[in-house]
């Protein structure tokens, strides 16, 4: 443990003797537990989502014969729309208390979390993984300054070291201040970030492996249109690294999700 976090973890100690507070998913009061709002048994339930996926998107297909006669099987999105990138690593369901934690990261500023979410992330990075280049899914500048931070740049920072690769956080910009994804329903969702993205060097991606970052992996529109970007610019391969996917209800069988999809009294269902 490095110095800077052994006293950010005796800061924390200190400040909850004086300032009580509770966990965020269990409610349950907070003593001398790690990750800031989560209390130890909470965090602990975070695990990598199992059985069978796609082999582009990784998508958890729920039959457990999915991928057994034919392991290239896609999902029906990759194979009705083949997407831009490669491939994409979200090995978190997005449910609580992950999800909780992404969301007080993201929209409350509690950015005290970007270590242990990025150390979440370097855990369950694979073994094939392979970029020469880090890039996080830019904001507009306006969503930045209201926000005062961009979540995948610092996911990006925390992931960067542990695969000894640079980050290039000032090339991929976002030129037009879209309205969010989530608010959209799937329809206009690619319509909306139609060249909603550029480069200002596009000759720093030219026959490069990039890595894109995000958060979240929901649908792929946001990914998908930034690698367009980055192809046309040259890249060799682009493929994605999220923190987590959203899972669709009722299409995975719950002893294939952690524990903490079901397990939590305020865990949300994925």
């Amino acid at each position: 443990m490095s110095s800077h976090a052994l006293f950010a973890g005796i800061l924390r100690q200190a400040t909850r003797l004086v300032l009580p507070s509770d966990c965020t998913t269990c409610e349950q009061p907070l003593t001398d537990d790690p990750t800031p709002f989560f209390c130890r048994q909470c965090w602990e339930l975070i695990r990598p989502l199992q059985g069978p996926s796609c082999p582009r998107c990784h998508r958890p297909f729920a039959s457990p014969f999915a991928t057994t006669h034919s392991p290239t099987h896609e999902c029906h999105d990759c194979r009705t729309r083949t997407p831009h990138y490669s491939q994409v690593w979200a090995a978190y369901a997005y449910c609580a208390p992950l999800q909780e934690a992404i969301a007080l990261f993201k929209y409350r500023g509690k950015v005290v979390l970007a270590d242990a979410l990025g150390a979440l992330l370097a855990r369950a990075l694979p073994a094939d993984l392979n970029a020469d280049l880090l890039m996080p899914i830019p904001l507009h500048p306006d969503r930045l300054r209201q926000r005062e931070f961009n979540q995948s740049l610092l996911l990006a920072d925390r992931v960067g070291p542990v695969l000894r690769r640079p980050v290039s956080y000032r090339n991929l910009v976002r030129i037009v201040d879209t309205a969010p994804q989530t608010t959209l329903p799937r329809s206009a969702r690619l319509q909306n970030l139609h060249q909603a993205f550029a480069l200002r060097a596009p000759g720093e991606v030219t026959d490069k492996r990039v890595l894109l970052i995000d958060d979240v992996f929901t649908t792929g529109t946001t990914a998908n249109e930034c690698a367009k970007v980055l192809l046309k610019a040259g890249a060799e391969d682009v493929a994605v690294l999220t923190l987590a996917r959203s899972v669709d209800a009722g299409m995975v069988p719950e002893t294939w999700l952690p524990p903490s999809a079901f397990d939590q009294p305020h865990a949300l269902r994925v």
